[in-house]
């Protein structure tokens, strides 16, 4: 009986559970500053693009298709971005002050246009916390494909609070996913850290 419920629930959540499959490979390819971290999520976020429809999470599926976006232009970046005389490796980098006010500015914006739009054109149920969310991992996306170090940091902040969200819509799979990411995110921090001091 136990084991057919099992079953039962793996036929009612199948694509919820390959995306946090991926979704776990894809951030230990981000860790290891693996190209193929780019193909892996942009799977990842192609299948959360339902999981997040049927969920009622809108934002949250609208960020899924920038990540798409973002992972082409990731590919790519991490690709063709820094090809030198020296190098064919894009390097780790700090963010700039100027940079972090001019990031900072565009994250409030974005929180704003987003929590606007889930209050007023959607049935969200919790359109301040999906709109923080949201416009935060846009900014750490961005920075994540420019390899600036703070990203993880953002996903810190981000993956604990979207925890929180995905266990009230009793999301289980990616509530463990997203368990894995915050201390992932944790060890990516630490583990570049090293790196741009070896830099």
């Amino acid at each position: 009986m136990m084991l057919h419920l099992i079953f039962q629930w793996i036929g009612n959540n199948y694509i919820e559970l390959l995306g946090s499959i991926l979704g776990f490979a894809y951030i230990l390819l981000s860790i290891k500053q693996n190209i193929w971290c780019w193909p892996v999520g942009l799977a990842t976020s192609a299948l959360y693009i339902y999981v997040f429809f049927v969920s009622k999470f809108y934002a949250d599926m609208s960020l899924q298709v920038y990540y798409v976006i973002a992972s082409i232009y990731g590919w790519f970046h991490w690709m063709y971005g820094a090809r030198s005389k020296k190098s064919d490796d894009l390097k780790i980098s700090k963010t700039g002050k100027r940079l972090a006010i001019l990031l900072f500015v565009i994250n409030a914006g974005l929180f704003w246009i987003i929590a606007y739009i889930l209050i007023h054109f959607t049935d969200s149920e919790i359109p301040y916390w999906d709109a923080f969310t949201t416009a935060a991992s846009f900014v750490a996306t961005w920075m994540l494909a420019r390899k600036m170090i703070e990203h993880w940091i953002i996903w810190v902040i981000v993956d604990t609070v979207s925890l929180g969200l995905y266990l009230y819509k009793g999301l289980y799979p990616t509530v463990i996913l997203f368990a894995i990411y915050t201390a992932m995110a944790i060890i990516g921090y630490i583990q570049w850290k090293k790196q741009l001091a070896r830099q």
